[in-house]
């Protein structure tokens, strides 16, 4: 048994795929791997803090009305209420986790 969590995923061209690396009483963290042109919606949590670190490749962070490209290693804060989500605009594989804390009940 190895602690290593980092999950294999090779999404297609548009396509987004993810799984849960961690998931217990008070936090939740899925990877995303998101194919050339893939995006994850604009959405929010409102009772909870998220948290993206981007593992691989480049991603454009979107947080309420702003965008950002942000290229592996990074981490981005969105605070509780706060609209955010991402796209993938280059022709690789971009790889991000989600921190999500504390789970909403």
């Amino acid at each position: 048994m190895g602690l290593d969590r980092y999950p294999d995923l090779d999404p297609d061209e548009g396509e987004v795929l993810d799984a849960e690396v961690a998931v217990t009483d008070d936090v939740l963290v899925k990877a995303f791997a998101l194919g050339p042109g893939a995006e994850l919606s604009p959405h929010d949590h409102a009772d909870a803090t998220n948290v993206f670190h981007v593992l691989e490749g480049t991603v454009t962070v979107v947080q309420g009305d702003d965008e950002e490209t942000v290229e592996a290693p990074g981490v981005v804060l969105h605070e509780r209420g706060v609209v955010h989500g991402a796209r993938n605009e280059t022709d690789e594989r971009a790889v991000l986790t989600a921190s999500l804390c504390p789970l909403p009940s």
